[in-house]
């Protein structure tokens, strides 16, 4: 499989499932700005 096929692949199951997609890229955000505000706390 060629890495344009795989591009191709993946930008459309972003956009046939833009439910999923959206709350997957909330969940990381969610996740990576907990561990900033943690990691600042922590640091005083």
């Amino acid at each position: 499989m060629r890495p344009r096929d795989s591009l191709h692949l993946a930008l459309r199951a972003i956009t046939a499932h833009r439910l999923r997609s959206f709350l997957t890229l909330l969940g990381i955000a969610v996740g990576v700005a907990a561990v900033i505000l943690l990691t600042s706390i922590g640091e005083g």
